[in-house]
């Protein structure tokens, strides 16, 4: 990794410029005797991280990046909520506004025929007026209704409140998405400056170092699925045993719900992780938990935070394939067990959904959806 002091002989060029000398004084020799010394007991590259040290911070940034990722999930789902909400409402409010329309032509009805057969000429104008409540304090003008004009006055009225409690509740609700709204950019704010922190960190790396991380997850994932296929191979074992022996099921064997989510989770092997996507060709951890689960007929809620407490938490040593594993004090990211101490879960931006230990992040519990 390049140093960012400056050389050595840039040093003394800009002090010789300074002091406008023209040749090197003896101040100057002992600077440059100094400056020696100094170099032989301390390398510059001696301050610059190691790889293993870049990879651990990476690897936090992406954890708080996944952090911020599942505020992200979390503020979309209720803003996507109070957004159908508020749709909903406004076509209330339409609604209600066509129906004191109606309620209003049918006041004019009766009071046009009151004009044609001569009735009182203040009526229409009551009738028609904009605070129709001014209407029933004339007592007398209500007695010279019949009870369908007294009906037409009042469901005008309750037509018009319901519009204006309408009006009021989508305003409030529209009040509400707008924050909502501003926390979900804070949120995706957050998880950009987080990524490209991450990205700023590999960039200082030099081809060779990128080389040597590059092959370092390689042989991890390997590992992970060749742990992962022998632990399938011993349960397709065991099942064939079982109907060997005229036993069709086994504490080990997976339930055939639990076997269409492993399915599912193999057939999304290799595809890219990209933060907040819910598939299909894209997933975010817990958008492949939940989408995992759904071939299995079962509904996860959106983010760790809840699928954590969805279903039976059970203790590391009982887990079965199919589990949800969760890891880190802040339960900020999800896997699907497939036995063997192997997961399969979708890492990190730049990474695909793959093969994983469990030991790989801090474990934090495993969940039995049903």
């Amino acid at each position: 990794m390049a140093s960012h002091r400056k050389p050595r002989t840039r040093i003394l060029q800009t002090a010789a410029s300074r002091n406008g000398a023209v040749s090197v004084t003896t101040a100057a020799l002992a600077s440059v005797t100094l400056l020696s010394t100094q170099s032989a007991v301390a390398d510059p590259r001696d301050d610059e991280p190691t790889l293993e040290e870049v990879r651990q911070r990476v690897d936090t940034l992406y954890q708080q990046a996944g952090a911020e990722t599942q505020r992200y999930n979390a503020a979309k789902e209720k803003a996507d909520a109070q957004r159908d909400k508020v749709d909903g409402l406004l076509d209330q409010v339409a609604r209600r506004a066509g129906e004191v329309n109606d309620a209003r032509r049918a006041l004019g009805q009766y009071a046009a025929a009151q004009y044609r057969t001569g009735g009182l000429s203040g009526t229409a104008t009551l009738l028609l007026s904009e605070d129709p409540q001014g209407y029933f304090t004339q007592r007398h003008v209500m007695k010279r209704m019949t009870a369908r004009q007294q009906q037409a006055v009042k469901t005008f009225e309750e037509r018009k409140q319901e519009a204006a409690r309408k009006r009021g509740e989508a305003q409030r609700e529209l009040s509400t998405l707008t924050t909502s709204q501003d926390r979900l950019r804070e949120s995706k704010k957050d998880v950009q400056g987080k990524l490209s922190d991450a990205r700023d960190l590999l960039s200082e790396l030099t081809a060779e170092e990128k080389a040597r991380l590059a092959a370092a997850e390689r042989r991890r994932e390997a590992e992970a699925r060749r742990k992962a296929e022998e632990a399938e191979r011993r349960r397709e074992e065991q099942r064939e045993r079982e109907e060997e022996a005229g036993d069709p099921g086994g504490a080990d064997t997976p339930a055939t719900g639990t076997a269409k989510v492993i399915a599912f989770a193999k057939a999304q092997l290799g595809k890219p992780y990209v933060w907040g996507a819910t598939g299909p060709n894209s997933y975010d951890c817990s958008g492949l938990t939940q989408d995992a689960w759904a071939a299995a007929g079962v509904s996860l809620p959106r983010t760790t935070y809840d699928q954590v407490e969805v279903g039976t938490t059970v203790p590391r040593s009982q887990m079965q394939p199919g589990d949800l594993v969760f890891f880190y004090a802040d339960v900020t990211h999800v896997g699907i067990y497939v036995g063997n101490g192997q997961m399969i879960h979708a890492p990190k931006p730049g990474d695909v959904i793959k093969y994983e230990s469990i030991d790989y992040m801090p474990f934090h519990s495993a969940v039995r959806p049903v």
